[in-house]
Parts: C-alpha cells; structure tokens; sequence
C-alpha cells in the first residue's frame, strides 16, 4: 500500500525517464501518506490510443469521477 498505475498513450520512455517519474512520484506518495518507500509499487501501463476510451477513459474517469482529484480537459 499504496499502489500507482500510471496509463499513458504510448511514446519512448528512457530508463532513465522512467526513473525519473517513479523517484518522483514515489517522494510525492510517501511524502502525502507518511510511508516508507518500501511500501509503495507503481506501474506503467501504455494503453493504445485507440483503446483509451474503453480501457480508461470510460471505466475510470466516467464511471469513477467521484474519485478523482484531477480532471482531463477532454
């Protein structure tokens, strides 16, 4: 606990730019829940792009809008 999966449309991410992006999110996730970084996995997922609305957009924007924090402008 926590877990992050971080979708995205899929473009070359760099080992290095994926270090980059867990180090910080992990700072961020365990600075917001006071945990170890041990505790903390994050995934990430490339969704195609014509599968985003049925993969993401609609089973966990729409129908979870009551859970985000952040919305798309899209």
């Amino acid at each position: 606990m926590p877990h992050i999966n971080i979708k995205y449309f899929p473009v070359a991410l760099s080992e290095q730019k994926q270090s980059e992006l867990v180090a910080a999110v992990t700072q961020a996730v365990k600075s917001a829940f006071g945990c170890d970084e041990g505790v903390i996995s994050i995934a990430l997922e490339p969704v195609e792009k014509e599968a985003w609305n049925e993969r993401v957009y609609v089973p966990e924007i729409v129908n979870r809008k009551d859970l985000l924090r952040k919305t798309p402008n899209y």
